[in-house]
């Protein structure tokens, strides 16, 4: 019988990209390509005579959200409890106990804005990444870095606290969806409720809708294509739909309607009066 021969080891970069690319996919146990058997592992694993066995260390406790009574209506659940946050703070908190989102348990962190609380500039998003989830920031990533330097071109940038040249950012979805995949509108409609209630309390002049999940939930239709570079109202400010950073590292072509977009809002900032 002819061996198998043995396939060669894939060099480190290659192995490296190898475990991003899976851990980008939502891996997050590694298993072996022989099973094992856990009665000898135990046997294996018996400590010496005369010797205590370490004691296990304690589960890291967790709080999750109560369970949600049955019956009960995810979207007024959600108008409720964002209604009842007089704060940021507080209304981060009603977000970590709202229990409808499953979305919220196969998430590291729940992302709620990052920038200047009161700017005049409000992005909203559409949801966290793997890089986001991580750190617990929005646009944190590769997207996140081409937005702020989209943003410095027009004079803005997210780490300043002078109101005129501040941004604050947020995306419509606070938790990761598995594999990146794209928002279902059940949970953007039950999520809503506490964007508006966020752009209530951030008090912006104007808002930035990026991407199709934002401007469905702040306009109530898809169509960035179409809908870009027109401003209309969206929770009650004046808000203008622009393609998402993520695409346009996808269509370079497009960051042409990206700077005109730029322009458009650097022109409202520049003739309207804080």
């Amino acid at each position: 019988m002819e061996s198998v021969p043995t396939p060669p080891a894939l060099p480190p970069e290659a192995a490296l990209a190898s475990l991003a690319w899976q851990i980008e996919l939502g891996a997050t146990e590694a298993i072996g390509d022989a099973p094992v058997n856990r009665f000898a592992l135990s046997d294996m694993a018996a400590p010496p005579k005369g010797r205590a066995a370490a004691a296990p260390p304690a589960p890291t406790p967790s709080a999750p959200a109560p369970p949600a009574p049955a019956g009960t209506d995810p979207v007024a659940a959600a108008e409720a409890a964002a209604a009842a946050a007089p704060s940021l703070a507080a209304l981060e908190a009603a977000m970590a106990a709202y229990p409808h989102c499953a979305l919220r348990q196969g998430a590291r962190s729940l992302v709620l804005a990052d920038g200047h609380p009161g700017a005049r500039v409000m992005i909203i998003g559409e949801a966290p990444g793997r890089e986001e989830d991580l750190a617990g920031r929005p646009f944190v990533g590769r997207a996140g870095q081409l937005l702020d330097r989209m943003l410095a071109a027009i004079g803005l940038d997210r780490q300043a606290t002078d109101p005129a040249r501040a941004v604050y950012i947020t995306n419509v979805l606070p938790w990761r969806p598995p594999q990146n995949r794209d928002p279902q509108p059940e949970e953007i409609a039950m999520m809503r409720p506490f964007v508006a209630r966020h752009v209530a309390l951030a008090t912006p002049d104007f808002l930035i809708l990026m991407g199709n999940i934002s401007c469905e939930a702040g306009l109530g239709r898809r169509g960035v294509t179409r809908l870009r570079g027109q401003w209309a109202e969206a929770f009650g400010r004046p808000a203008l739909p622009m393609f998402h950073p993520a695409y346009l590292l996808r269509n370079p072509a497009a960051k042409r309607e990206a700077w005109a977009d730029l322009l458009s809002l650097r022109a409202r900032l520049t003739e309207t009066p804080e």
